[in-house]
């Protein structure tokens, strides 16, 4: 697979609690040199950032983040705010304690009320696949799949965990035709990537294959 098309399925990621306007400025520069699909960074940077690129480059952010146990009513004027903002794209945390509860009709519902508040932009449905059993990993395929989302995604990356092989390949297999897939946490290599895009994965999740790919590509062939 080249290396073009790789990084056209990467949401180039700043996630960190002390990211600064600098380094996602940054991170947004080389989301728009590698020709990324998105760059994915805390909300509160959304709006200078969409300002930044211009309309260049998709900026996606995170709600409910990482924990996934803020209300429904939280979650929805989160990403009301970020695509106001100027996201285009959104990656939600489920409310995993109703995992455990066994309240599946409940993660459905809130996963279309936030669809409904994304105003038809982008909406990834991130699981925490580290938190879970296969079996509810399962039934939560079958909620995707049955819900408004465009996406399943399997981790935060802060966890405790990250995207596995296993896990993508488990989703490529129960999530219904035409949703789609996104692994975050833990792609650390090239070779990580094209793995992960050979079980399924539509998007990676990842603040490291800019990093691979600038050493493995020239100056020129940067566009530097």
């Amino acid at each position: 697979m080249e290396l073009k098309d790789i990084l056209a399925r990467c949401d180039h990621t700043l996630l960190a609690q002390g990211a600064t306007w600098d380094e996602i400025r940054a991170v947004c520069d080389d989301g728009m040199n590698f020709s990324c699909a998105s760059v994915c960074i805390p909300a509160s940077y959304v709006k200078q950032a969409a300002e930044y690129v211009g309309g260049k480059l998709a900026i996606c952010t995170v709600i409910g983040f990482p924990n996934g146990y803020s209300t429904t009513a939280a979650k929805c004027f989160e990403a009301r705010d970020a695509v106001e903002n100027g996201a285009e794209e959104i990656d939600m945390v489920i409310n995993i304690g109703y995992v455990k509860d066994g309240r599946y009709d409940d993660v459905l519902r809130e996963i279309n009320a936030v669809k409904e508040a994304c105003g038809g932009k982008l909406l990834k449905v991130i699981i925490e696949t580290c938190l879970l059993t296969d079996e509810e990993k399962v039934r939560l395929c079958d909620v995707v799949s049955r819900s408004n989302a465009e996406y399943i995604k399997t981790s935060t990356g802060f966890g405790g965990g990250g995207a596995t092989r296993e896990d993508v390949a488990l989703f490529k297999k129960h999530m219904k035709e035409g949703k789609l897939i996104k692994a975050a946490g833990g792609i650390a290599t090239i070779k990580d990537a094209e793995d992960f895009i050979a079980l399924g994965a539509d998007r990676l999740g990842t603040s490291r294959i800019v990093k691979a790919a600038k050493g493995s590509l020239s100056e020129k062939e940067r566009g530097y």
